[in-house]
């Protein structure tokens, strides 16, 4: 089978975006592919989180995926920092990676931005500058072939690739080339108060995401309250509508309902009926994973199964490691 890797960051909690976009397809994923998914704990050092919300977050997002479908006995989700080749191979993939080419990643530029702009005490460090060459390590561990990814990720793993071919130039076909899958539909779901840009965990106002955890009676407020447009009829149309286009997407995920039969059963009717009917979608996907997510996140089950996939990924990504410390000439004895 090829191997598929990703991962999501713990801080900040998963919201809907993340479940739609990645979660869900996961799942549907680990019956035919070699799946590794990651808590990238480390990339999230990048914004200097506090260490509880740290620890805490990262269990919580394990445990969310595993109430969302993902099998330990099919998939192996780890924690990043766990597996220690990550931290190492990233630095010798820094080492063959360029500074302009990181000055490139829009990530950065639009990460950086947000925090000069909240005016806090938190710089950018330089670890939000060069996280990009983890990413790289994280994919190429595991001689990925699919790397799933949402529209702004997909820079990074074109990185990974322009690195996976100066690599094999050099060392003679040392890493796999990994390919960026990214979803017609879903890929990103949008802000309720700004449609426009993509629903983020880190965004401030609250109102704006939908977080995994917000109890039923939260998601139908924030929904009833998301922004459309002062149209009256109900089309997808991401650029002139884009709210109630990813109301549209956000019920044609949870539903598993086209974008088409949603248009039909819309016709006639009022914005009103599409928030309820999205909340109600939207409550029946996540209320059922919120009841798993406690029951997980209660066990000691959720340590031993992390535990164990730490385990199974370190010994694929040891193999490549050492691969690629013998190509570039270290030492072993």
């Amino acid at each position: 089978m090829q191997t598929v890797f990703s991962g999501i960051q713990p801080t900040g909690g998963l919201t809907l975006g993340n479940y739609l976009g990645a979660l869900k397809r996961f799942v549907e994923m680990q019956d035919n592919y070699n799946c590794y998914f990651c808590i990238v704990d480390l990339h999230a050092l990048t914004i200097m989180p506090k260490p509880q919300e740290l620890y805490e977050g990262t269990l919580d997002a394990a445990a969310i995926f595993y109430a969302s479908g993902i099998d330990p006995k099919k998939s192996t989700l780890f924690i990043q920092s766990h597996v220690p080749e990550h931290s190492e191979l990233a630095w010798l993939l820094q080492c063959m990676s360029y500074f302009g080419e990181m000055s490139r990643m829009t990530q950065f530029k639009d990460k950086s931005q947000i925090l000069e702009s909240q005016k806090s005490d938190k710089s950018v460090t330089t670890g939000l500058f060069t996280y990009p060459t983890l990413m790289a390590a994280d994919i190429l561990l595991y001689d990925t072939d699919i790397v799933p990814v949402g529209e702004d990720q997909k820079q990074h793993v074109e990185l990974t690739r322009d690195i996976v071919q100066r690599a094999n130039q050099l060392y003679k076909d040392i890493f796999k080339m990994p390919k960026p899958v990214i979803p017609k539909i879903g890929g990103k779901i949008m802000s309720l108060r700004e449609p426009e840009n993509k629903m983020s965990k880190s965004d401030p106002i609250e109102a704006a995401k939908i977080n995994m955890l917000d109890e039923p009676s939260l998601i139908r407020k924030k929904i009833k309250r998301a922004v459309t447009d002062s149209d009256r009829f109900i089309k997808y149309d991401p650029i002139k509508k884009a709210g109630v286009s990813n109301l549209l997407t956000i019920e044609s995920l949870c539903r598993n309902i086209s974008i088409q039969e949603l248009e039909k059963k819309y016709e006639n009717k009022g914005y009103g009926f599409l928030k309820n009917e999205v909340a109600e979608a939207v409550v029946e996907v996540l209320e059922p994973i919120q009841n798993k997510y406690r029951e997980i996140r209660n066990s000691d089950k959720i340590k031993t199964d992390l535990k164990n996939a730490s385990s199974t990924a370190r010994i694929k990504a040891k193999e490549t490691l050492s691969r690629y410390q013998d190509a570039i000439g270290l030492v072993k004895f």
